[in-house]
Formats: C-alpha cells, structure tokens, sequence
C-alpha cells in the first residue's frame, strides 16, 4: 500500500483533506485517488486517465471478474446505501431520489435478480424489475418525489444542486447504518456521500437498485401529470414545445407540470 501511495506522489499526487470518516487518505493529481479504512482505492476523473493510472498500480479488475459483473467489483465494502436521481433533465415533471441499502448477501440477490444500470432497461421492464426489488427487500429503499409544484416552490430558495445534495443526504439518513458507506452517482456539484463516482449505477448494484426504483416512481409520475393535463406529457427537453403550447391553450398553470427554471420554459413564456 506505502509503496502504491509513494507511486502516486512521485508523478506528482499531493494529500489533500479527506471528506469523510471511511477516507484515510486522499491524493489529487491528474485524477483523485482515494484510500479508504477498508484498504480499497478509488480512482476518480476522466477515464482514460483513470485506467492508465488503475493500470500503473496494479488495481486494474481482472478480465474474468469484469465479465461476470463490474457491478460487484465493491461488493466487499460490506452495507453500500446506493442514490441516485431522475427527472433532473427532463422539462415536465419534478424531481425523484431514490436510495437502496445492500449488505454483500443481498448484492448477490440483486445481481441474480439481473439488476443493472437502469438505462439498460424498457419503462416496462424496469416496473416488472422494480416490483421485484420492492417485494424482495420492502424495507432496503428509500424514495423522495417531489412534483412539478413542490420542485418549483423549493428551487425558489435554492438551486438545483442544493436541492439534489439535499434529497441525498436525506435518503442516506433514512437507510444507513453504523457500518455503511453511502455512493453517489457524481453530478455537478455534488458534495454528499463517502464515495462519489462517475456512472455509479454500472459500479454499483446498490445504486443500480436505487436507479431502477427512482425511475419507476418517475414513470408513476409522468402517467399522473398526463392523466391531470388530458394527454400523454413528453420525456426529456428537446421535443417539449408542443406538449408546452397545449398547456398555454388549456389554460393551465405552468408550474404544476413544469419545471420553471428551465431555459426553453422561461423562452416558451416570453
């Protein structure tokens, strides 16, 4: 490990601060490389950097691991609570998080189980998977919807990632435990959880789990607001426009089904 860590700072790595109890030492350089109490290293930033460097070092996964599941490469770091977010991008709809709790046994579970990134999956698919996760474990996740209105009415005394760090820490304090570490799939500015990393839902299937159930909750609240507005509200922000001239033509509020900060919202209304 010393000589690992002497590797580092010989191409120029420096120790700076660490951000949580499980960190024992963290390196910045070209990437950030993170030692934990568990003796795991995490290697964070740009990913070909991080190969090169995983390579130098010897913490490349071997190939036979790889194939079986990238997913379980952290299944030793004992109870992981996974988080991870939807509906950031999207211009209807609010704001979901969602967190899921697995000790190694039920990592395990959850791969037979077939749970993987939830982007990997049809919106039927993922509430047959969803369902599946929920019946299994009804006491392992964790879920903060917020609505059009309630997104609107917070992002008045905040911006977008206060409010994401915010429902992340809130979804941790509801599932952790003495022993657990809490992974956050990296957004801009995210500055919650003990690990933070870049595609965590492809890491790890305690944040794969909570990908799946977040979006569920997002399919559940997309077919509410269609039923609300009388037709079918559309996904994403690039293919919104008519979907906002039907909400100026019923005469309906804007902030109950969209989010009012969003750029094309606040040009549509100009």
């Amino acid at each position: 490990m010393k000589s690992k860590i002497e590797q580092l700072k010989a191409k120029g790595f420096y120790e700076v601060p660490t951000t949580s109890q499980y960190e024992v030492l963290r390196l910045k350089g070209p990437c950030n490389v993170i030692l934990y109490s568990t003796g795991k290293f995490s290697v964070q930033g740009k990913e070909d950097v991080v190969q090169k460097i995983k390579q130098e070092l010897g913490l490349e996964v071997p190939k036979k691991v790889e194939k079986q599941s990238s997913l379980f490469f952290h299944s030793k770091l004992k109870v992981i609570v996974g988080s991870d977010e939807t509906l950031k991008g999207d211009t209807f709809g609010g704001l979901i998080v969602a967190g899921f709790r697995a000790n190694p046994s039920e990592q395990l579970v959850l791969k037979d189980f077939g749970v993987d990134d939830s982007k990997k999956f049809s919106d039927k698919q993922i509430k047959i998977m969803a369902k599946k996760i929920r019946d299994k474990f009804p006491k392992n996740y964790s879920i903060f919807t917020l609505n059009p209105k309630e997104y609107n009415d917070k992002i008045k005394s905040c911006n977008v990632t206060v409010l994401l760090n915010s429902l992340h820490h809130q979804v941790n304090q509801k599932l952790k435990t003495k022993s657990s570490m809490h992974v956050v799939d990296k957004y801009p500015g995210c500055n919650v959880g003990d690990i933070i990393e870049t595609k965590a839902e492809s890491k790890y299937v305690a944040v794969a789990a909570a990908s799946i159930i977040a979006r569920e909750e997002a399919i559940k609240q997309f077919i509410e607001l269609s039923k609300n507005v009388g037709f079918n509200i559309p996904k994403g922000s690039t293919h919104v426009s008519f979907a906002l001239k039907k909400l100026v033509e019923k005469k309906i509020d804007f902030k109950d089904f969209v989010k009012m900060n969003f750029s094309n919202v606040q040009f549509f209304l100009k």
